[in-house]
């Protein structure tokens, strides 16, 4: 539980990548075999029956402080979040899996049952470490904030000392360790951070522009993701949609409707966009994530006109009948970073089957330093489609990606001619500064680079050691 529930916290400071999760569940496994080593040990030395309440009550005190902790930390002194992180879950961790050669030593009463006593044991803790993981993933995290599920966590863990204690001594102390618990739960309400909404995936907020009355950014484990005006739907405040409307208009020029199908919906910016200025037009979204669904119909104006599914993107597009699409809008991200699974080329296979004849395909990226990702996926891209562009800075456009500032951009794909002129004009009336990319330019810019796929997409890895923190990083 505490495993899982700490993915969730870092989220918001370290992003929900690769890397982050490897060093939770690295923390984790190291926690086990220090407490293990080191509580078999100390009950060769020490009654086991005295071990096992402190054992207990201070992680609970330990796993209950946590949220406050890693939320003070990540903003007075976030260069100490990641050993503090450590610390949250290798001292619980390293603590609890000591219980397991205590108890062990008190069952063993003759070396004639020791494999009984060890294989039985191990099977009642295996089968509590999948509870508390089902129990986790699949009906907590859906229903209590995180901070919740730790604070009663931890006071359970407590009671559980109290317990075994038995002993005056014993509940005095449990007591003490009982309103710290208490006390991390007031630290927890004045801790900065935290979230206007926990959705199944993401520590959600919605912040108040405060020079556009119906200005709304959704922000979504601290990174902004979608804007939207309630009272104004054409308005595109990020430059890269701007980008992607000066596509659409240029391939597609007038205002007739559309059939469009869009890889992840944050905000629903581009939907609402379209039915404000292509009446008509039929907009299919794939979120994966119900609570900012939630979040879309209860504070950014509603899903009039857009169709949104709660299902995985990748799943969403094999749904499509082919050749049922005038556009695909692939805008999907887990933290920074474009979901693996929607990168590679059989994920492209599925946009451009979808396609009908003249349709197509734009998606955002973001990456910096030596674009080592975005020109992965451009070039998988190209395998697939017969024209190809980017659109981005001058500067990430450039001959040489190491001075390249990095950030968005967008990659079209089209089996059609692209009228690259009209998506220039669209994209200095929409006052982006950015410029286009094609042809051979573009064949020098993407490199030798290998096409990602659904047997070898590093997403993440390509992405570092040039991410920037999530936190501050806008799309």
């Amino acid at each position: 539980m505490v495993e899982i529930v700490a993915l969730r916290l870092l989220a918001p400071y370290l992003g929900l990548t690769l890397e982050t999760s490897t060093m939770v569940i690295g923390i984790a496994l190291a926690a086990i075999a220090a407490g293990s080593w080191a509580g078999g040990w100390l009950a060769d030395q020490v009654d086991p029956h005295r071990m096992l309440a402190p054992l207990l009550a201070i992680s609970g005190v330990v796993v209950a402080l946590t949220p406050a902790t890693l939320r003070t930390t990540a903003e007075a002194a976030p260069a100490l979040l990641v050993p503090v992180a450590a610390l949250a879950v290798l001292v619980p961790g390293a603590l609890l899996s000591a219980v397991t050669p205590a108890v062990t030593k008190l069952r063993l009463t003759s070396l004639d049952e020791t494999g009984t006593v060890v294989g039985r044991l191990s099977g009642v803790g295996t089968v509590g470490a999948i509870a508390g993981t089902v129990l986790t993933g699949f009906v907590l995290l859906s229903r209590l904030p995180v901070s919740t599920i730790l604070l009663a966590l931890g006071g359970l863990l407590v009671l559980g000392g109290l317990v075994v204690a038995g002993t005056r001594v014993h509940a005095r102390r449990g007591a003490v360790a009982l309103l710290v618990v208490v006390a991390a739960g007031v630290a927890t309400t004045l801790a900065p951070g935290g979230c206007d909404s926990e959705t199944e995936y993401h520590c959600a907020s919605v912040v108040v522009d405060p020079d556009r009355p119906g200005g709304r950014t959704l922000v979504l484990d601290g990174v902004r993701h979608s804007y939207v005006d309630l009272e104004d739907p054409t308005h595109l405040e990020f430059v890269y949609v701007r980008a992607v409307a000066a596509v659409v208009d240029a391939v597609f020029p007038g205002d007739e409707p559309l059939d469009a199908y869009h890889l992840g919906g944050g905000g629903l910016t581009f939907p609402r966009y379209l039915a404000a200025t292509r009446p008509g037009t039929r907009s299919l979204v794939s979120e994966i994530d119900a609570g900012v669904v939630r979040i879309d119909r209860e504070e950014l104006g509603g899903l009039d006109g857009v169709a949104v599914r709660v299902e995985d993107g990748r799943l969403g597009l094999g749904r499509l009948d082919a050749a049922s699409q005038d556009l695909v809008i692939g805008d999907a991200f887990g933290g920074v970073a474009v979901p693996w699974h929607l990168t590679t080329v059989e994920a492209i296979r599925e946009v451009e089957r979808a396609l009908r004849d003249g349709g197509v395909y734009a998606a955002n990226l973001i990456d910096h330093g030596e674009l080592s990702f975005a020109r992965s996926e451009v070039a998988t891209v190209a395998r697939v489609f017969d024209h190809v562009a980017v659109l981005g800075e001058p500067a990430d456009l450039g001959p040489e990606q190491a001075d390249a500032d990095g950030g968005n951009m967008v990659v079209v794909g089209s089996n059609e001619v692209l009228d690259l002129e009209a998506v220039q004009r669209g994209l200095d009336r929409r006052d982006t500064g950015w410029r286009t990319l094609s042809g051979d330019r573009l064949d020098a810019w993407v490199g030798d680079v290998d096409v990602l796929t659904d047997e070898w997409a590093p997403v993440d890895q390509l992405l570092e050691p040039y991410r920037p923190a999530a936190h501050v990083t806008a799309r």
